[in-house]
């Protein structure tokens, strides 16, 4: 058997795996998908095992420290599952493609890719910073939610674990950040137990009536910053590659809904995670 068809339905489960995979892979900058932002190009499993994906970035200029980070995530995320033998990601059209490529390849770390450069600080120190930008952003999506659902200041504060585990939000944002805050939250070992308080600081301090609106204010400054990098990556990817979507869609859904795929509604291919354009209006901010 050759390579496998690359397109994330088609019947072969195994390659819908490798897809919802690589939905997992975060930019690390935004937070957000790879496939949802459109950096995978395509995905191939051969009989022996050995998966081959490529990706690319907005600009030829992006972050070397970014895209072998991502590279990284690839490798790691895929090599989970038990159908895969090995891992290949292939960057392409960018600056330091020769260099993640080969370190991908034989298996380098960072610091032995680049070691023709001068390179300050680990992967591990870099995939912290951006951890910490992470745990920030949802944690504001969920608080916001719950403000959206009538919840006051003291009762989030004083909400523990197995409070956050029982609500329902019906905010969209709120409701697709839960899970990945509290997967965070317990990955930081900032709760484990169900009366473990749900909103904490990066360094574990409990949030208080007090401190906990200048704490958003800080929260909202991580997700303008990070709203506005993810809008102007879309734009650029858009401008060096010319693929922004024009789909066709059904009456009961917006003009400005497209899919990672690059069509929307009737046109989508079905098998991908949905994505929203940077230009899709937004309510006034919650302060």
């Amino acid at each position: 058997m050759g390579a496998m068809d690359n397109t994330p339905i088609g019947g072969d489960t195994r390659v819908a795996a490798l897809w919802d995979g690589l939905s997992r892979v975060m930019d690390p900058e935004l937070d957000e998908s790879i496939v949802d932002l459109g950096f995978v190009t395509d995905v191939s499993l051969d009989a022996a095992g050995r998966v081959d994906v490529g990706f690319r970035l907005p600009t030829y200029w992006c972050s070397p420290n970014f895209a072998f980070l991502m590279v990284d995530d690839i490798a790691r995320e895929l090599a989970r599952l038990p159908f895969v033998r090995e891992v290949h990601p292939k960057l392409h059209d960018h600056m330091a493609s020769d260099e993640v490529n080969r370190g991908a390849h034989l298996g380098l770390s960072f610091a032995e890719t680049f070691s023709a450069f001068e390179v300050s600080g680990t992967l591990e120190d870099l995939r912290e910073t951006f951890h910490r930008k992470a745990f920030q952003r949802r944690q504001e999506a969920v608080i916001l939610g719950l403000r959206r659902a009538g919840w006051s200041n003291a009762a989030i504060v004083s909400a523990d674990l197995a409070t956050l585990d029982r609500v329902v939000l019906e905010d969209e944002e709120a409701a697709r950040q839960k899970p990945r805050y509290r997967e965070l939250l317990l990955a930081r070992a900032l709760a484990s137990t169900p009366s473990d308080r749900a909103f904490v600081t990066l360094e574990g301090a409990p949030l208080t009536e007090v401190t906990l609106p200048a704490h958003m204010r800080a929260l909202r400054a991580v997700r303008i910053n990070m709203e506005a990098n993810g809008a102007l990556c879309r734009g650029l990817l858009d401008a060096r590659y010319g693929e922004a979507p024009a789909p066709e869609v059904p009456a009961h859904e917006p003009d400005h809904a497209a899919h990672a795929c690059g069509g929307g509604g009737k046109a989508c291919c079905g098998g991908c995670a949905r994505q929203v354009s940077a230009f899709q209006p937004t309510a006034a901010p919650d302060l």
